[in-house]
Parts: structure tokens; C-alpha cells; sequence
């Protein structure tokens, strides 16, 4: 039996998101609504919410994303309760992308579960894969940080802003730079 691109995307394999139908179709879908929620008034926080439940796997109950925000399928994408997330935001989630409880986002971050091979040939075909993302409970992710394929941000982690996080970060830290290192542990002090 033949895999569609759909599901070797699900199991990390290099697939065809560039011309495979399905995936177009569903990323079109995705677009509409995003364009939907981008232009929705300030005061229109129901329909927004409705957005983003229609779009997301899973939301809890209090939640805020601020326009503009993009994402490639949403149904990759699940937020826990307390999620904040501030202007600028996108979501490339050819992969799950989680978020735990009272986690927050700062302006213009990235969090990107697609790469492509270094193989030219390969990336010339249309080829990618995607790796998925978890960010734990209780996070603050500064302004402007790239989350790249395949991270782990554990619990009660703090991001600076500016940040490239290309590998796992451990619970109870601050990490900061390019790439993303853990400068201390937060403590009880």
C-alpha cells in the first residue's frame, strides 16, 4: 500500500507538500481562515475564538491570539489553557506543535516544524519533512525567537528574545542566543 504524503509527513519521512492535492487543498482551507481571523475587528473576540477552535486540534477555554497570525494546516496545532500568543505570530505545522498550559508568545516568533534536505536535487523535487514541536507548562517565549524542527521546550523555561532554538531546552531554565544555550536554572530565589 502506497503512503500518501499526508501520512509520511505524520511519521517524519520526506514528502511532497509542494504538489501533492491534498495537502494543497488543506493548506488553502487553513489560509481562508487565517485570512478570516487576520481580518476580523478588535472587538469580534467570539468569532476569533471560534476561528481558532474550527482551525486548532485542541484550545482550551482561555486563550488569545492577536492578528496577524499564520499557520500552514492548523490541525497540527494544540494550546493549552492560559495560551497567549501576541502579533506576528506564525506557525508552519506540517507536524504537531504543542503548547502547554500558561504558556506565552511574544511578538513576531516562529515556530517551524518543516525543513528540506540539503540534497539540492532533493529540495528541487518539492521534498520536506517536518519534525514535531512541544513547549511545555508555564513559558515565556521572548520576542522575535525562531523554534526550528523537532524542539523540546521543557516546563518553566524562559526564551530571550532573539533567540534560534535548535535543540531541546531543559525544564527551569532561561536560554538565550544563536543558537539557544541555557545561561541559568531558575530556582526558588
Amino acid at each position: 500500500m502506497c503512503e500518501t504524503e499526508k501520512q509520511k509527513a505524520q511519521k517524519g519521512l520526506l514528502y511532497d507538500a509542494n504538489n501533492d492535492a491534498q495537502l494543497l487543498h488543506e493548506r488553502t482551507l487553513c489560509k481562508e481562515l487565517c485570512y478570516e481571523y487576520n481580518n476580523t475587528k478588535p472587538s469580534e473576540t467570539a468569532k476569533r475564538e471560534s476561528i481558532i477552535k474550527s482551525l486548532f486540534a485542541k484550545t482550551g477555554e482561555n486563550f488569545c491570539i492577536e492578528p496577524t497570525f499564520f499557520c500552514d494546516y492548523g490541525y497540527n496545532i494544540e494550546i493549552g489553557e492560559n495560551f497567549y500568543m501576541n502579533v506576528n505570530c506564525v506557525i508552519l505545522d506540517g507536524a504537531k506543535v504543542t503548547f502547554g498550559d500558561n504558556v506565552f508568545v511574544a511578538p513576531g516568533c516562529g515556530f517551524y516544524t518543516a525543513g528540506h534536505p540539503i540534497d539540492a536535487q532533493q529540495r528541487n523535487r518539492g521534498l520536506e519533512y517536518a519534525y514535531p514541536i512541544t513547549v511545555g507548562n508555564n513559558v515565556w517565549i521572548g520576542a522575535q525567537v525562531c523554534v526550528l524542527p523537532g524542539v523540546t521546550i521543557g516546563n518553566g523555561v524562559v526564551i530571550g528574545a532573539g533567540s534560534v532554538v535548535t535543540k531541546d531546552i531543559p525544564d527551569n531554565v532561561v536560554a538565550v542566543g544563536n543558537p539557544c544555550r541555557v545561561i541559568r536554572k531558575i530556582d526558588n530565589e
